[in-house]
């Protein structure tokens, strides 16, 4: 059994924003190295403040999966927009441009 406490954690800036003034932060709960072998490569918990939005990418090799926890936003894959809240989840499939705005007015978990 291995139990891993979340809360300790510290939200890092996403690898694909600007260090000095990051759109999106994340905690990295489980990385490739404590997963099973695989097409799972990491699971992180997310946080996007309010009025914030993260750079437009892609991922070369791995789908992204957002499950929406908390706020509002409007996410953008390959130029088609979408409203996502509280219970939403998408799935983004590899060479998928994205980019997710927080429109509401709490941090996005």
């Amino acid at each position: 059994m291995k139990i891993k406490r979340f809360n300790k954690l510290q939200f890092t800036p996403a690898s694909h924003e600007d260090l000095n003034n990051p759109g999106v932060w994340k905690k990295i709960l489980l990385g490739k190295e404590e997963l099973a072998y695989g097409r799972l490569q990491m699971i992180n918990w997310a946080k996007l403040p309010v009025g914030k939005s993260f750079r437009a990418h892609y991922h070369e090799d791995m789908e992204e999966i957002f499950i929406m926890v908390a706020g509002t936003t409007e996410i953008n894959i390959d130029n088609e927009k979408n409203i996502l809240k509280r219970g939403d989840a998408v799935i983004i499939q590899g060479k998928k441009v994205h980019t997710m705005k927080n429109i509401g007015n709490e941090d996005i978990e």
